[in-house]
């Protein structure tokens, strides 16, 4: 039995080993280009519901922190689905490998919004700017895994936080989300599109 349970873990050992050397296709073109495309929907409603995002935090957190859940929902049932059809066997660790890349980014962003909400209100107009560089952080981290193609998105996003965060006020603006957000997200959809064969990756 303890030579069994062995062999099990040694197999499990080389899935994983393999799982992490293999380019992830689990990530869609077209959910990832839909993603951008709520990014800019989402601007466009902060910019007709709120009048001064400074003063109203909570309505502004609501916007795009619903709007990423819903993001990361979207993209995660695909991913789900994408990789046992194109991953088949290896799918399980293939999907846990990426996962695990984009963990530690969102629980960071997590804590520091709670953070700064809770004990620092008057350092909120950095949290465009942050959330863009935590993000860009995950793409990084995701390389790996992904086309090679893709560290110009999360060197999109790195850029894209730091301007706003040099422009200080300006970053409460929607479109200051909005379009980093959208025009980064359709290009990694075009990456992806080109770097996987077309939409079901197959081709």
């Amino acid at each position: 039995m303890p030579d069994l349970q062995k062999a099990l873990s040694d197999i499990d050992a080389i899935r994983t080993q393999v799982a992490r050397g293999t380019q992830f296709r689990g990530y869609g073109p077209a959910t990832v280009a839909l993603t951008g495309l709520l990014a800019l929907l989402a601007s466009a409603l902060q910019a007709f519901a709120l009048d001064d995002p400074r003063e109203q935090i909570a309505g502004y957190l609501a916007i795009w922190i619903g709007s990423a859940l819903v993001a990361v929902a979207t993209i995660g049932a695909e991913t789900v689905t994408r990789s046992r059809r194109l991953h088949s066997g290896l799918a399980d660790e293939m999907i846990h490998a990426a996962i695990e890349q984009l963990i530690p980014v969102g629980v960071a962003g997590m804590l520091l919004t709670i953070v700064l909400v809770r004990f620092s209100a008057e350092s909120l107009w950095m949290l465009p700017g942050l959330w863009r560089i935590l993000f860009s952080l995950g793409i990084f981290a995701s390389c790996r895994l992904l086309p090679r193609g893709l560290f110009a998105v999360g060197a999109w996003y790195l850029a894209c936080g730091l301007v706003c965060l040099s422009v200080g006020g300006s970053s409460w603006s929607p479109w200051a989300m909005g379009i980093p957000f959208g025009l980064g997200q359709f290009m990694m959809a075009g990456i992806l599109y080109r770097a996987l064969g077309g939409f079901d990756g197959e081709e």
